[in-house]
């Protein structure tokens, strides 16, 4: 197994992206520790782990806040004898589809605000024992958006921009203590945009353009994507498992594009 004996810590683990991940990190050997706003969400997860054998923990913790993260990490650190994978995966609602002329400063500063805040408070709690232990992985989450340019996405693709950054960044950090970080970048995952806030996000485009949420995303799977499709949750979860593994022990400092080809490195 890939992650045989690993520690991990999933913010945001009963979202679609954190809940995919983390059942794959259990899978593939990790304990796995949920972190959440949302217990219910949390339990449904780690049960389904448990139920496929794996093992999982939740707790109650808003990655918002520097020192219920800092408590948190602490109790896991302690518990676990040390964290070896940690993955931000929080999603943060914001507002999509509105165009330069009609967004507003707060709406266009919320999401580069919040999601910069909270990587950098859940990096900086894991690094503190991955630091002392000699090892550890990161993973962050971004999207095309940092690298695409159009309409109605200006607040957040700024954000994904600043979290590729942050994330480059943070490798030159943590490097020295045998630390990776890795950002994972895919494109909108139709199972996710179910399950998540993004549906409402993606209404916007939709609505401006007269089709359903369903249309638009079968739209941008017909146009852009080299490969004619839209990334999977299982994908981009089994990825994850192997970017946090030992074999993909020479990577860090990277973007992982998980487009099917929206984007071209």
């Amino acid at each position: 197994m890939l992650l045989e004996n690993k520690m991990a810590v999933i913010y945001g683990g009963g979202g679609a992206i954190g809940g995919a991940v983390a059942r794959a990190f259990a899978r593939e050997g990790a304990m796995v520790f949920l972190a959440g706003r949302t217990l219910a969400r949390l339990d449904v997860v780690a049960q389904e782990i448990s139920a496929a054998g794996g093992k999982a923990e939740t707790a109650e913790v808003d990655a918002m806040d520097e020192k219920a993260v800092d408590r948190h990490a602490d109790a896991v650190a302690a518990r676990a004898g040390g964290i070896d994978i940690a993955l931000n995966a929080v999603g943060v609602p914001h507002v999509q589809g509105t165009p330069l002329a009609e967004l507003t400063l707060e709406d266009y500063a919320h999401p580069i605000t919040a999601y910069t805040r909270t990587n950098f408070i859940t990096a900086k709690a894991v690094a503190r024992h991955m630091v002392r232990q000699g090892s550890g992985v990161i993973l962050t989450l971004s999207t095309p958006g940092a690298r695409m340019s159009g309409q109605g996405f200006l607040g957040y693709g700024v954000t994904c921009g600043a979290i590729e950054t942050f994330s480059r960044i943070l490798a030159g950090e943590l490097g020295e203590s045998g630390i990776r970080v890795v950002c994972l970048r895919p494109h909108a995952i139709p199972e996710a945009v179910e399950a998540s806030h993004t549906r409402e996000l993606f209404g916007g485009f939709a609505e401006r353009a007269g089709i359903t949420v369903e249309d638009l995303l079968a739209e941008w799977a017909r146009t852009g994507p080299l490969l004619k499709r839209l990334p999977t949750l299982a994908q981009v979860a089994d990825f994850a498992a192997f970017a946090a593994s030992d074999r993909a022990g020479a990577m860090t400092g990277a973007i992982a594009n998980l487009t099917c080809g929206s984007l071209v490195d």
